[in-house]
């Protein structure tokens, strides 16, 4: 299988500055995203550390298989996906650290979402409520489950649709990095297939158009990635655009590049960061 991926980041029709941030670390098989918190500067400081500070430990570890980890991973997971699990808790330190030390970034934090694809086993690492859809055959579905306070009250009681859009605290988080000294992270193996398409987004998208929309962009678009993040982009900030809108779509194409629905390989933001800020 190759991938094909693409990011793009949004200020929004209502904010400032930019507090989102993603990567994409393509010969590491790494796509990062971030949504900070913490006003001001400080929000985009934490979620430039978090992607940061992931690449840097997967770039370390990939040279240097060798090296000693600065946590345990957990005994339930394998090589791959604790080597994952560490390199959130690492950057959660340094958020937590970071805040502590440096004047303005106090309380700062962020949501992380990131995707390892790898042909020894392919994991999703989560934090917050920053999400990762795959549309499969058609099909849509949320790979991640909200870390909000939402989510939590749904857990003891039922709610109509009505009553969740009319939830007054659902946009409240209760895990990010940089909150606490120690964080916990969700993580859950993918089994990529060809044809498979999958996006990583903040909730300046998903809080925005739904799941619905989210798909029908998805299918129709899916052989342009350039044009497929644009318009998922415009769709959030032509229903409101309340906060900073990122996505990066990863699409999983034959090995064989004549049969990949994409003729163009080569987009140069591929690996890099783009800002449109």
């Amino acid at each position: 299988m190759r991938f094909t991926v693409y990011g793009r980041t949004d200020v929004g029709r209502k904010r400032t500055h930019n507090e989102d941030a993603f990567a994409i670390y393509e010969g590491d098989s790494l796509f990062v995203l971030a949504d900070g918190m913490g006003g001001h500067a400080s929000g985009e400081v934490a979620s430039a550390l978090a992607v940061e500070s992931l690449g840097a430990f997967f770039r370390e570890t990939a040279e240097d298989q060798e090296k000693t980890w600065p946590f345990k991973g957990s005994k339930k997971l394998n090589y791959e996906a604790g080597r994952l699990e560490v390199a959130v808790k690492l950057a959660n330190q340094c958020i937590f650290e970071t805040a502590k030390a440096k004047k303005g970034c106090e309380n700062m934090g962020t949501t992380l979402v990131a995707t390892y694809m790898d042909p020894h086993g392919s994991y999703i690492a989560h934090v917050g409520d920053s999400r990762v859809y795959r549309l499969r055959d058609g099909s849509l579905e949320q790979l991640t489950r909200d870390h909000s306070l939402l989510n939590d009250y749904l857990k003891t009681n039922r709610l109509t649709p009505e009553e969740i859009e009319a939830f007054p605290h659902k946009n409240v988080i209760v895990r990010a990095l940089g909150m606490r000294a120690n964080v916990e992270v969700d993580i859950a193996p993918i089994e990529p297939r060809v044809g498979d398409f999958y996006v990583l987004c903040s909730d300046g998208l998903s809080g925005m158009i739904s799941d619905d929309e989210i798909a029908q962009v998805m299918q129709r678009d899916r052989s342009d990635l350039d044009l497929c993040s644009q318009s998922l982009i415009d769709e959030a900030n032509e229903n409101g655009g309340h906060d900073n809108v990122t996505v990066v779509l990863i699409r999983v194409d034959p090995n064989d590049p004549q049969a990949a629905l994409q003729p163009d390989d080569t987009q140069d933001t591929a690996a890099t960061v783009v800002d449109d800020d």
